[in-house]
């Protein structure tokens, strides 16, 4: 998994780094063939801002949230990305279902 951090009004700093590192990990827990994520940690006003864009094959997951804290707002972003990479999984995995099509039914 590629993770590329940028900091929009705000500098990275090694331990943002680590933590961001630390909580996406669990991603590549759930799902294996996550190619890219691209994170982005802003300021605006008294808003600390988390924004992620996640690459999977066949699809772009995009989340962000806000709160008073940077490690807030990182943990509910960790959240929500959680949330839709295990959607995305059981959509990939029910793909497929187990008894076939329609037509290929045993006839009555």
């Amino acid at each position: 998994m590629n993770l590329h951090l940028t900091g929009h009004h705000l500098e990275v700093t090694p331990a943002l780094r680590e933590y961001v590192q630390s909580k996406l990990a669990r991603l590549s827990n759930h799902f294996d063939h996550v190619i890219d994520l691209k994170v982005t940690l802003s300021v605006e006003k008294l808003v600390q801002k988390a924004e992620a864009t996640l690459h999977v094959p066949g699809n772009d997951l995009h989340a962000e949230c806000g709160a008073e804290n940077m490690y807030s707002a990182i943990d509910l972003l960790a959240d929500k990305l959680d949330r839709q990479v295990l959607k995305h999984k059981e959509k990939i995995s029910n793909h497929n279902q187990a008894s076939g099509g329609l037509k290929h039914q045993p006839v009555e």
